[in-house]
């Protein structure tokens, strides 16, 4: 193999696959990147098992071949080489590199020991925006559950429905739900549990890209695909919870708040909380009280104005889960809807109705 391309696309994209790569003893092809000529362009892709990256760079192809070789390595070496022409070529098994007065020689092993990445060929099943679906994701991401002892949600939900993708995340203590609109759908294929690992990716490779993603599916695996980007993913098998039936609909009390204002106080009540990171919101006519306390460090009361409708109420609130809800809302006020002090808690963006965040309360008795 001999190609010729830039440093910049080069360093791009071994970046974009590399970053799934972590540290694997038992099976060490898994550590190397797979170099390979395709179609007049140099293939770079990688996987970890549970998913594969592919990207193409555009280059000139000298030679025919195929190569792995240690992704931190090359790609610790190709980020720090000036943006020039740079020399690729294989011989017996080593990657040459060329870049004025930088050489590099990298042993690799045989490419035909890489894993095989599944192609999938299945009808598309939507497009989307790529700066929708990025910001999309980002607002649910981070409420999928850390553990996998309920696999189910320990992914996140994607629902397509005729123009619009519902896409869902939980771990039974809060939930996000955020409503993409005017998507492409093109098949009828409805539901998918993608892995919080998967979309965290993606989220990054998004952030670099514009344009359309397509999502193609065969109902055990993934593949989100954009201009010279390839993510393919297993899905997480197993049946959604029936989320809907947690969130409330109506409230006995409701509640309009500056969300930069909320934010500030649950951060300063942040500091103050217990070991169960608990804070307490008394809510009365007109004002939200915020309280917190630890007996080792002292206590916390801020005060800030409410438009409150209902009875008064007392409730206590994980100050992280707060954080996060509010943290994914860019409307100046939010909205907050209660029932009572043991009941789902419902957080809304106001004059935005695709997004909703529900957090449960946590019991101090």
């Amino acid at each position: 193999m001999r190609v010729i391309c830039l440093q910049e696309n080069l360093k791009s994209n071994l970046n974009i696959a590399q970053n799934i790569i972590g540290r694997n003893l038992t099976l060490p092809i898994l550590n190397n990147l797979l170099l390979e000529t395709e179609n007049n362009r140099l293939k770079i892709s990688a996987t970890n098992l549970e998913m594969g990256i592919n990207t193409w760079t555009m280059g000139k192809i000298e030679k025919k071949g195929s190569i792995t070789c240690p992704a931190k390595i090359l790609a610790g070496f190709i980020n720090n080489l000036p943006n020039k022409k740079i020399e690729l070529e294989v011989k017996n098994n080593n990657l040459m590199i060329k870049c004025e007065n930088y050489k590099a020689n990298l042993k690799g092993l045989p490419a035909e020991d890489f894993p095989i990445i599944p192609k999938i060929k299945e009808p598309i099943l939507a497009d989307i925006k790529i700066g929708v679906l990025k910001d999309g994701l980002s607002q649910v991401v981070g409420s999928a559950a850390l553990s996998e002892l309920r696999p189910e949600i320990s992914g996140i939900l994607f629902v397509f429905e005729k123009n619009n993708l519902k896409l869902v995340a939980t771990d039974s203590f809060r939930l996000a739900e955020k409503t993409v609109f005017e998507i492409n759908k093109k098949t009828d294929f409805n539901q998918l549990i993608v892995p919080q690992r998967t979309i965290q990716e993606l989220i990054r490779i998004l952030s670099e890209k514009e344009g359309e993603l397509r999502i193609i599916s065969d109902g055990s695996q993934v593949l989100f695909e954009t201009e010279g980007v390839q993510l393919v993913s297993r899905l997480i098998d197993g049946k959604y919870p029936d989320y809907q039936q947690i969130i409330p609909k109506d409230f006995n009390l409701q509640a309009t708040i500056e969300r930069e204002q909320l934010l500030n106080v649950v951060r300063i009540a942040g500091i103050f909380s217990s070991k169960i990171n608990d804070v307490k919101f008394s809510l009365q006519s007109g004002r939200l009280e915020v309280l917190s306390q630890d007996p080792d460090l002292g206590e916390n009361k801020s005060q800030l104005e409410a438009k409150i409708k209902g009875k008064g109420l007392e409730i206590s609130f994980n100050y992280r889960y707060l954080l996060d809800g509010l943290g994914n809302i860019a409307t100046k006020e939010i909205f907050l809807g209660l029932n009572n002090e043991s009941s789902a808690a419902i957080i809304r963006p106001v004059g935005d109705d695709s997004y909703l965040y529900v957090v449960m309360p946590i019991k101090t008795t």
